[in-house]
């Protein structure tokens, strides 16, 4: 029996146990992972100081352009006292001031939008375009049928009234429009000068990182390897 399992291990082919191949590896260099982050920030810093400067541009593109169109048209807050009769103690901080800047134009705007309220007990001149034609037509009407002088002339004057009050609004509501385009613009540009200083500031800290960036780069040795 001993003979025969000798002989039977001595004949049987020996199995060698599965091969597991090795793990990937990959090795890089420490110094060149620098120089790649370095190369990133740098571009960084290009990319954030142009926009930067371009958002510094439109900042002071927008406050020139507002106060000089507002500066040209010579309009001045009236006097704290007939800002004061008029119910608008808001705005006394703005009196016998010209109007120059944004935050002037919204204040005027909302001068004019006071006035404009009482000029036909809140009708726009949108409101009024049918009164008014209704109004014309009814004293050429009256011309026409050979109706009294007196009548005539008081629908003529009704139709006047309704047509300078239509110009009133007319004027008003597109300088109040002009005025809040301008705040409108301003309000831009100042919103243009905060994001250009969140730039700079950025500008500012992406050059720190790589300035120590550089510095480890110097310090790392060409045989650190990093793998993965």
């Amino acid at each position: 029996m001993p003979d025969q399992t000798i002989e039977k291990f001595e004949t049987d082919p020996v199995v060698p146990p599965p091969v597991v191949p090795p793990p990937d590896v990959v090795a890089v260099n420490r110094r060149t992972i620098d120089g790649v982050l370095i190369g990133a920030g740098i571009l960084a810093i290009v990319v954030l100081a142009v926009t930067a400067g371009l958002l510094t541009w439109g900042n002071q593109f927008a406050d020139d352009y507002v106060g000089r169109e507002l500066s040209s048209q010579n309009i001045t807050f009236p006097s704290a006292e007939e800002l004061t009769g008029q119910g608008r103690d808001d705005l006394v901080q703005y009196a016998d001031q010209p109007l120059d800047t944004g935050k002037e134009a919204e204040a005027y705007a909302s001068f004019i939008d006071g006035h404009l309220e009482g000029i036909a007990d809140g009708a726009t001149y949108a409101d009024l375009g049918a009164p008014e034609s209704a109004a014309k037509d009814a004293a050429t009407a009256a011309v026409d049928a050979g109706s009294p002088q007196a009548e005539i002339d008081e629908l003529q004057a009704t139709a006047d009234g309704v047509s300078g009050q239509r110009n009133s609004l007319f004027k008003g509501e597109t300088l109040r429009g002009l005025l809040l385009s301008a705040y409108a613009w301003s309000t831009v540009g100042m919103i243009a000068g905060i994001a250009a200083i969140a730039a700079y500031i950025a500008t500012a800290l992406m050059a720190v990182l790589v300035g120590l960036g550089l510095i480890h780069r110097r310090r790392t040795t060409n045989n650190e390897m990093v793998l993965s």
